[in-house]
């Protein structure tokens, strides 16, 4: 029976991923316009129904392949040794992942751009950033010995945590930079560690 459901598991998150990967591309080439439910549906070889199944917009099948990137960064960070201070452990894994985790460069200016125009795929990225706060914000907890319901240590850990890579990635994918993205995340961890103290350099463009 776990044999069954494992490979029953596998094969959800694969058609799920295939979707997700049919909304980028249509959205890519095409334009979010095209980028319909059952154009999606087409693309990924399944019917409209089955798209409805996992996604409830097509908003949420394009971001998807995004938040489950993210949320494996949080898989990563719980991984970790019990004893390792949580700033350690985030700067041994944020640098790391963050070039898979963010993908192809010029890609996620296009998804950044369309996300400026779209407010339908605004709002599927906040849910996302909140989801994966409260997953940030329970991981940290539990590493720290604290109590996320109660201290707000955590909480602003976790949301300090998702300005780092939000503000690296951005500046990495709209700025034309040539310093490369590890190198931004490591910075602003430092800068963040140290207290952000004012008047630090900004990174060279």
């Amino acid at each position: 029976m776990t044999s069954d459901m494992g490979l029953r598991e596998r094969k959800k998150a694969a058609t799920r991923a295939a979707l997700s990967r049919a909304a980028w591309s249509l959205l890519l080439t095409q334009g979010l316009d095209a980028a319909t439910p059952e154009a999606i549906a087409e693309a990924a070889d399944v019917s409209p129904r089955t798209f409805r199944n996992y996604f409830s917009s097509r908003e949420e099948a394009i971001v998807d392949e995004l938040a489950q990137r993210y949320l494996s960064l949080a898989d990563t960070i719980r991984t970790r040794p019990a004893d390792e201070p949580v700033w350690d452990s985030l700067a041994a894994v944020l640098p790391s992942v963050v070039v898979e985790m963010a993908g192809d460069r010029d890609r996620l200016a296009v998804l950044m751009r369309v996300v400026r125009e779209s407010p339908a795929l605004r709002a599927q990225i906040l849910l996302v950033t909140e989801h994966v706060s409260e997953v940030m914000t329970k991981i940290i907890a539990d590493r720290t010995g604290t109590d996320a319901q109660r201290d707000l240590a955590p909480r602003l850990l976790a949301g300090t945590v998702g300005t780092a890579l939000a503000t690296s990635v951005d500046f990495w994918a709209r700025s034309g930079t040539d310093i490369p993205l590890p190198d931004l995340v490591r910075d602003c961890l430092t800068q963040l560690r140290a207290g952000l103290p004012v008047g630090a350099a900004a990174p060279a463009a």
